[in-house]
């Protein structure tokens, strides 16, 4: 599959139960950024769309930026599950790799929710739940390092873990992996995270940081 067309994230449309009204705004929400972008993204709107007053959702959330973050919160408890959900190998590599994999191909298939979840939109540092949620999913990849030999906590290496995954997830999203001249060829998505991810732990292995896991 050709992964430089990122597709559209279509969010699941269910009928709005305004007992649970805050989840109602959410999804109205979610839908119009995953249609026309973050900047279309207003509490008049969602409210609209959901049937109730424009005053309504101030009971839930203070401003547009705050419920964005409750989207991007949400994203990141998203891609937190999909880390969770991955087959267990003795291989703590093939850990690392698998979570590689699933970070861009969960940035691929939902490329608005990730934008918002790591662009300049809203300021972790002003939304405790956006920031938490983020702190959620790092401990996640702490987590895989560690059991790749890194001394705990792991934090440079998993903020640097995090760098190059981000890094090729965005150029896929962006459809910026071009054809190299050299071979007259596209990179292959798929093996290019693969051998990124083993690039990674062996300049672990190198430095000293993981033990002996290959």
């Amino acid at each position: 599959m050709d992964r430089r067309a990122a597709p559209v994230d279509e969010p699941p449309r269910r009928a709005y139960h305004h007992g649970d009204l805050r989840a109602a705004l959410r999804e109205a929400a979610e839908r119009v950024l995953v249609e026309r972008g973050a900047a279309e993204v207003s509490l008049r709107e969602v409210a609209r769309a959901v049937g109730v007053s424009h005053a309504a959702p101030y009971r839930h959330y203070a401003s547009r930026e705050a419920l964005l973050a409750d989207i991007a919160a949400g994203g990141f408890d998203r891609l937190r599950a999909v880390f969770a959900a991955l087959p267990e190998p003795a291989d703590p590599a093939a850990r690392f790799v698998a979570m590689a994999r699933a970070y861009v191909d969960f940035a691929v298939a939902q490329p608005a929710i990730y934008r918002l979840m790591l662009g300049p939109e809203v300021r972790k540092a002003d939304h405790p739940v956006l920031a938490e949620a983020g702190h959620r999913v790092l401990g996640t990849l702490r987590q895989a390092l560690v059991a790749l030999g890194v001394p705990a906590p792991a934090t440079d290496e998993a903020m640097a873990a995090w760098g190059f995954a981000h890094g090729l997830a965005q150029l896929l999203v962006d459809g910026r992996l071009e054809v190299d001249p050299e071979v007259d060829t596209a990179p292959d998505p798929q093996r290019l995270v693969e051998r990124s991810a083993r690039l990674f732990i062996a300049g672990l292995q190198a430095g000293g940081a993981a033990g002996n896991t290959a």
